[in-house]
């Protein structure tokens, strides 16, 4: 089964005519997680032609406009849809009150519950684990407290040999369950098949790790190491170092050797300052380190 990343938007603060500030939607295991919400989500879900029922978990990075302003307006059309199933969002501390007060002010009122997991450790952590998939905060450095994500499929079950499965009338369908969690089987007369021989090797899982908005920082690459694809913010291009500093972000180059480093397999950047026109300068800082970087399109959706 495959993953699926589409890209919302991914300009910074301000939007324009033919971009969105942050917000992705992760397909991952028959799972729907948002993360971030910046202005305009909802309309873009709607041209993504994304379901609205199946988002039941959303990850906000942090605290600024151009990443939460979108989810009030979002959870407000969740009630108008009929929603009742309980949404999950995942954020920095304050993310309650935040939401809370303007839902008071506004009468806005829910026919479902808002569970809020506040967030506020310095290290990474699991907030959430199901039997297909996990998820941890990965700590950034920007002007306010901020968390990137990672979400990682579980191993996968291996897969049944027929062919070799076939042969013994002994093995039944009620213990394919024991063989694709990777157990050997015994025969009646003691004889142990190797699970080896009975299965074949599962699908590699994989993983996606979302880095927005930070300097740069190397205790990322740890957590990040060897993902599948990596979203790194590239605010600002290297000569611009100082300001990316000062404001809290990073660059192409930065990016490109946290991916470098990390060894991961594709690097997908974003966040850029709006002050640049022409896009591919980003990539052509970036490959002069890694290679396999690309640049998003609104509405793309990234198979992996």
């Amino acid at each position: 089964m495959s993953t699926y990343l589409t890209i919302l938007g991914f300009n910074s603060a301000i939007p324009t005519v033919n971009t969105s500030p942050t917000s992705q939607i992760l397909e991952m295991e028959e799972r729907c997680f948002l993360i971030d919400c910046g202005e305009g989500t909802q309309v873009q879900l709607r041209k993504a032609k994304a379901r609205f029922s199946k988002i039941n978990h959303i990850f906000i990075s942090h605290l600024h406009g151009d990443h939460c302003f979108g989810l009030p307006g979002l959870i407000a059309s969740f009630r108008l849809l009929g929603r009742e199933n309980p949404l999950h969002v995942y954020g920095p501390k304050g993310i309650k009150n935040m939401l809370e007060t303007i839902f008071t002010i506004t009468e806005t009122h829910r026919g479902f519950e808002v569970i809020y997991h506040e967030l506020d450790k310095n290290y990474s952590e699991k907030i959430y684990e199901d039997n297909r998939v996990e998820v941890f905060t990965i700590p950034l450095d920007h002007r306010i407290y901020c968390n990137g994500y990672l979400f990682r499929e579980k191993p996968k079950d291996r897969h049944i040999n027929m062919k070799e499965v076939a042969k013994y009338d002994e093995i039944e369908t009620c213990d394919y369950h024991n063989l694709k969690a990777g157990k050997d089987f015994v025969l009646s007369d003691g004889y142990v098949l190797k699970n080896e021989v009975l299965t074949t090797e599962p699908a590699p899982s994989v993983s996606y790790a979302f880095c927005s908005d930070t300097r740069y920082l190397e205790s990322v690459i740890p957590i990040v190491k060897n993902v599948t694809v990596l979203y790194h913010e590239s605010t600002f291009l290297h000569d611009l170092k100082e300001m990316a500093d000062y404001t809290g972000h990073a660059t192409a180059l930065e990016a490109a050797t946290i991916a470098k480093k990390a060894e991961v397999k594709k690097l997908i950047l974003g966040h850029f300052s709006n002050r640049y026109g022409d896009l591919t300068v980003f990539t052509d800082e970036a490959r002069q380190i890694f290679p396999n970087t690309y640049l998003p399109k609104a509405l793309e959706c990234v198979k992996f």
